[in-house]
């Protein structure tokens, strides 16, 4: 029997529950985005199926990096271990360990738990202290002064328009539009319509342009973070809001350029997007699936027409699956996932020397992600 993409989430999400408890989810104790990434993956499961299971997972997951009140790890430091991991320890100053609190909100709304509402508040809030450029654009760590990450979008994009969808915080929705602004003004090449993965205002780093400030590659997973972002950030703006047009806009111009760089074997895209013929670029699985992700749901939600990227999206889909494996105990593979991976030097031999590895959280997540739009794609 064929498999629909709901099914192959769920094949994912089993492989993860077998492998780990919710609260050993790697980095174990720290309240991250490469859990953040998966467990959001698997609440659209939830969603859809109403399983229970994955709703106890996730809880399982954050009651263990929160406090009774809704500290968290890390980040309220009189409650972080002693001997908590450079993740737990380093909390507070990455961008990156605020993307998790979307899954609070589901959490709060089910149980009425008040150590949720407070963890969501406890992050939210904090955004209007965190550092910025003299253009207001989120520095990706407080260690990174007035650099910006294509990968911000997401990490601090979605939670910010969720807290204001929620408590009519204005402020910290126009922040979370004009971050996407931002990145879209300086981080865009009109050569190709990719996007640079880092922006350093200072034009310092070593990796920076001197006259740009830019990054000198297209990494093919901030490019996916970016495009989902938009559209996750467009999930709870008003559609009467003036920024919509020229979000959808941004989407629609992005997915159109990422169609001159899909491969044309296998439908998937490559680590550094646009080196298409270098023989030592490689096809890399989480990024090929958040793109897939941002244009089933475009086509869902809009943005772009069906008719225009349907054979994208059917190709690039059938790819991933095609590129599944299994191991002895029966367990899906999902492999060719780059590791985390910061700008450093910024060259291309930095990304392509990247490990690629299997099963990981980034692309795990990502790969639950696009199966649940999927889903909602095919109806």
């Amino acid at each position: 029997m064929e498999i629909t993409p709901l099914g192959y989430a769920e094949l994912a999400c089993k492989m993860m529950m077998n492998n780990y408890e919710a609260k050993d989810l790697p980095p174990k104790g720290a309240f991250f985005y490469h859990q953040g990434v998966f467990l959001s993956g698997m609440q659209n499961v939830y969603y859809l199926t109403g399983d229970k299971k994955y709703f106890d997972y996730i809880k399982e997951y954050i009651d263990s990096v929160i406090g009774e009140n809704g500290e968290l790890f890390g980040i309220c430091h009189e409650i972080t271990p002693q001997d908590a991991s450079w993740f737990v320890s380093s909390a507070i100053q990455l961008l990156d360990c605020k993307q998790p609190s979307i899954l609070l909100y589901n959490l709060y709304d089910e149980t009425g738990e008040e150590k949720y509402m407070n963890a969501i508040k406890t992050i939210a809030q904090s955004m209007y202290f965190w550092p910025v450029n003299s253009e207001k654009g989120y520095w990706h760590m407080m260690t990174q002064h007035n650099q910006m990450w294509l990968d911000g979008a997401y990490m601090a994009g979605p939670l910010s328009v969720m807290y204001a969808h929620r408590f009519g915080d204005d402020t910290l929705r126009e922040r979370a539009i004009e971050q996407v602004f931002i990145m879209e003004r300086h981080m865009k090449d009109k050569n190709t319509g990719l996007y640079y993965h880092g922006w350093d205002e200072s034009k310092e780093e070593p990796w920076s342009d001197k006259e740009t400030g830019l990054s000198g590659q297209f990494w093919g997973r901030a490019i996916g973070w970016y495009a989902v972002a938009v559209l996750d950030i467009l999930d709870y703006i008003p559609d009467n809001h003036p920024a919509v047009e020229r979000l959808n806009k941004i989407e629609a111009d992005l997915l159109e350029a990422l169609v001159n760089y899909q491969d044309a074997a296998t439908g998937m895209w490559y680590e550094v997007i646009d080196k298409i013929d270098a023989e030592d670029n490689w096809i890399e699985t989480s990024c090929s699936c958040l793109i897939t992700y941002a244009y089933a749901k475009a086509v869902r939600k809009g943005i772009v027409a069906k008719d225009k990227y349907a054979s994208v999206i059917d190709k690039a889909y059938a790819g991933i699956i095609d590129s599944l494996s299994y191991d002895e105990k029966g367990d899906i593979v999902i492999d060719n996932v780059c590791i985390g991976t910061c700008i450093d030097s910024g060259t291309y031999e930095h990304y392509i020397n990247r490990e690629k590895i299997k099963n990981d959280l980034h692309g795990v997540g990502a790969f639950i992600l696009m199966c649940a739009e999927m889903q909602r794609y095919l109806g």
